[in-house]
């Protein structure tokens, strides 16, 4: 009985140069853990069934975990058997570039600050500097304009979500005037 070079695993292979360019099964594990999770907090949902009828607020939830479960398995499955994903044909980004770190820690530090003072000062005014910064991370250099447009934007989407659509969001300092 012979054995060929396809029946022996390659020399100098590692689990880590297995893994190169199967970045779908980091993808595939994600998914499978946001379905399980998905699945865990729907199924303890304290829901009475007599109260609610069949439909309760479990349903969706239930759906949607095992539709992530559903597509991790088919996604895991067609990567080890080969399959890859296509290469992005529309997209206008060089490949070969590094990532732009200073971009991506500026939008991170926004994000934090805007988690951290939305207690303390309010929607309106942490969602201002929210919008502004995130315009500044992204480029923008209108020192003038960026900042009343973010107001603005802050302002309205406080106005709609609390006013209209019953949404509450801390007002802050601001929760009298507007």
């Amino acid at each position: 009985m012979t054995t060929t070079t396809k029946d022996r695993p390659a020399t100098g292979s590692t689990p880590k140069t297995w893994l190169r360019g199967r970045s779908e099964l980091g993808v595939g594990a994600l998914l499978f853990l946001l379905g399980v999770l998905v699945l865990t907090d729907a199924l303890t949902l304290d829901a009475d069934v007599a109260g609610r009828g069949p439909v309760g607020p479990a349903t969706v939830p239930v759906v949607v975990g095992c539709g992530l479960l559903v597509v991790a398995v088919l996604l895991t499955a067609d990567v080890l058997r080969g399959g890859r994903g296509e290469a992005e044909g529309g997209e206008d980004v060089d490949l070969t570039e590094p990532a732009d770190w200073r971009t991506v820690l500026l939008l991170a530090g926004v994000f934090l600050a805007f988690a951290v003072l939305i207690g303390p000062l309010g929607f309106p005014v942490a969602g201002a500097l929210l919008f502004w910064g995130a315009a500044f991370a992204l480029g923008s250099r209108h020192l003038h304009r960026d900042p009343l447009i973010a107001a603005g934007l802050s302002l309205l989407t406080y106005v709609v979500f609390d006013k209209l659509l019953g949404v509450p969001l801390p007002g802050g300092p601001l929760m009298g005037v507007i």
